[in-house]
């Protein structure tokens, strides 16, 4: 499922008319003051001493850029940020009014409060020390054979802890209208398989093993004497795990992911672990009407190497290993010692951060994950109005128009499956703002003053959520996000498209902003969520959200050709010295940034109803427009990020994501681009895919 950033849109469509039927003469900004700018864009950011043609994105954002500082607690910031900044300090407005308030036991004001208070009593959680997560690091030293070690990975399973065989229920991606069990790699305590092998990881690799010594220290695993010694044998085994692993590029083709196995039959096809143990400690049911009998794994040669370990590599190594998972994963909810060794590593070492957020931020985001659509009531009541849930709908309808338009006169696709690719984008659902039905929190138990345990049954009341839904009927209704979460996603299993509230906002979206703005900044991230199920992976499912293969072979020939342009352009792209985009890795999000600014401009031209736009402070309705989609990405990143980013991120690091512009034959006319620059493409030469 391909997560990006979405919902804003819609409240474009209501500004359009209007802006269509202004006097082409006209000089003035729309009414009302837009958040930047006297247009929607901050030219005040922009580096006028670079051309447009060198570099679109330093062109639009360099200033702004230049005079940006990072926060001290964050790994990048920009739009997104400032955006999520804003969408935290609402929900911890509502969250702290919660928990002021003396709710009755059991209701959802109740919950949110005593979470929320519970992990704020910085005291009483540093008094416990790592006192709450003993029970289970014990349970863990108990363990005496594999079948004991097979149940206690399934047990960590349903409480959010990663191990070498992640498991999972989500639908049958064959056959959507069903749910089934997954499984599939994981594992690691580092960010992917290449920190382990590369060379330019090999300082961090260093670190984590000094990491890994301490928190065995900080939890009571290890004594000083021999910590180091335990941490190495455990960093060795995850290198093990890891060279099984497949790498980021090998886990995009979703069609190679679908491995049905007879769940009797993984003893032996995957020998090595007691999967039936598993399974029930995970609580997977054995018999009734969510009986399972079979199991989907994802990527079978992981599992089987992974599985091998579980014979060969001793039994201390492993009870080390998943206590450190254990520790890992309670961290966040333990003392203010732990916190910090835990933030040292993955928050200063991986990510560059200096500073760890403030408790209420992380708060207000604990208590979001345990209890997201009971916070989202509460958000959405003070900060989501209908009228603006009814102007997103529209606006998402009218770039689902333009999507259509342009499958229509596609030359490379075959009529017969332009047919279907039609019928598959008339079936769209677009979710708007918000659930149409709340999440029932009734059956989750939170205490005042148990931090870690309120944490522990929050995720086990999510897994037990999703067991739950075994053998009855699907729920479509369902989010996959909250509302007060900064960006949106596809999900091609329902064949829909989701943008929670927060993301309806300026720079995305401003309703006093210049709609050319608004249709190169939010018009063009819907168009992009749009084309995903049209990508080279989104494609492979049909309009049920059935993986079916519904292209011809042809089709599949002529748009690997056009997508093959496209891995070259962003392959020549260097973030860091030495350190290239993997084109790749990233086709799918360059791909859908191409189509989304393609669709909005088509959105934006049509909106104009045959007018010439106005000019407004000496810029054109199209230059506007490409501004408008340049200024969505200002991002600034800290060098350790960006290098985790380049190695497992699916997207193009964002300040590099303007440069899509230079596919597109009305960018050349509105900024005049000549050979020789830079950014310049011959025409043969642009990406037309869509």
């Amino acid at each position: 499922m391909s997560k990006f950033l979405l919902l804003a849109a819609s409240m474009l469509a209501l500004a359009a008319p209007s802006y269509a039927a202004a006097p082409a003469t006209t000089t003035a900004a729309p009414a009302g003051k837009p958040m930047y700018g006297t247009f929607g864009f901050d030219t005040a950011g922009m580096d006028k001493t670079v051309l447009p043609g060198n570099d679109f994105g330093e062109y639009a954002n360099g200033t702004y850029l230049k005079n940006l500082v990072i926060p001290a607690d964050l790994s990048s910031y920009g739009m997104f940020a400032k955006l999520r900044d804003l969408s935290q300090e609402r929900t911890r407005t509502v969250i702290e009014t919660a928990a002021k308030t003396n709710a009755a036991p059991g209701t959802e004001a109740q919950k949110v409060g005593d979470f929320y208070a519970s992990f704020m009593d910085e005291a009483a959680i540093n008094a416990k020390g790592a006192a709450p997560v003993k029970p289970a690091l014990d349970a863990i030293a108990g363990i005496t054979d594999i079948k004991q070690l097979s149940q206690a990975m399934g047990t960590a399973n349903r409480i959010g802890i990663d191990t070498p065989f992640g498991l999972g229920v989500m639908q049958n991606i064959k056959f959507p209208d069903v749910m089934a069990v997954y499984t599939g790699q994981g594992g690691l305590g580092l960010p992917d398989r290449d920190y382990y092998f590369d060379a330019k990881f090999a300082e961090t690799l260093g670190k984590y093993r000094t990491h890994v010594a301490k928190m065995l220290q900080l939890g009571g695993i290890a004594s000083a004497a021999d910590a180091q010694k335990r941490a190495d044998a455990i960093v060795d085994l995850e290198t093990k795990i890891a060279k099984a692993h497949w790498t980021k590029v090998e886990s995009r083709q979703v069609d190679k992911l679908y491995n049905p196995a007879a769940l009797s039959a993984l003893a032996t096809t995957y020998p090595g672990v007691d999967w039936a143990a598993m399974m029930a400690a995970y609580g997977i049911p054995a018999s009734g009407p969510g009986a399972v009998k079979e199991v989907i794994v994802t990527t079978p040669s992981a599992v089987t190497g992974a599985a091998k370990l579980m014979q060969t590599e001793p039994l201390a190594v492993w009870k080390d290993y998943l206590a450190l998972r254990t520790l890992a994963n309670a961290a966040p909810m333990l003392s203010d010692a732990i916190v910090a060794e835990n933030f040292a590593f993955n928050g200063t070492v991986l990510d560059g951060t200096p500073a760890l957020q403030p408790r209420w931020k992380r708060g207000v985001d604990r208590t979001t994950d345990a209890l997201g659509e009971a916070v989202g009531k509460l958000y959405v009541a003070e900060y989501f109005p209908p009228e603006s849930k009814a102007a997103a709908d529209a606006l998402v309808k009218n770039i689902i128009a333009a999507m259509d338009v342009r499958l229509a006169n596609l030359t490379w696709m075959d009529p017969a499956t332009k047919v279907q690719a039609r019928a598959k984008l008339a079936a769209f659902t677009p979710k708007i703002g918000y659930p149409d039905k709340w999440r029932d929190y009734s059956k989750l138990q939170i205490v005042r003053g148990d931090a870690l345990g309120n944490y522990l049954r929050a995720i086990d009341f999510g897994t037990q959520h999703d067991i739950d839904k075994l053998g009855r009927p699907i729920d479509r209704s369902e989010w996959g996000m909250t509302p007060m979460t900064v960006n949106a996603y596809a999900n091609p299993l329902w064949n829909e498209i989701v943008f929670p509230a927060a993301i309806l906002q300026a720079p995305f979206f401003d309703p006093n902003a210049d709609a050319a703005v608004n249709y190169g900044g939010i018009g063009a991230v819907i168009g992009h969520e749009i084309s995903h199920h049209f990508d080279d992976q989104g494609r492979k499912f049909d309009k049920h959200g059935a993986l079916a293969d519904w292209w011809t072979p042809q089709d599949v020939e002529r748009f690997k050709k056009l997508t093959d342009k496209v891995v070259a352009q962003y392959a020549q792209y260097e973030p860091i010295l030495g350190h290239h985009i993997n084109g790749e890795l990233t086709l799918g999000e360059n791909m859908a940034d191409l189509a989304g600014i393609n669709v909005a401009y088509d959105g934006y031209r049509k909106a104009l109803g045959g007018t010439t736009p106005p000019v407004l402070d000496g810029y054109s309705g199209d230059q506007r427009f490409f501004l408008g989609w340049a200024q969505a990405w200002r991002t600034k990143y800290r060098d350790a990020n960006l290098l985790q980013r380049l190695t497992t991120d699916p997207h193009t690091p964002n300040n590099w994501r303007p440069q899509v512009v230079r596919n597109l034959d009305a960018w050349y006319a509105a900024f005049g681009v000549k050979p020789g620059e830079t950014l310049y493409l011959k025409p043969e030469d642009r990406a037309k895919v869509w």
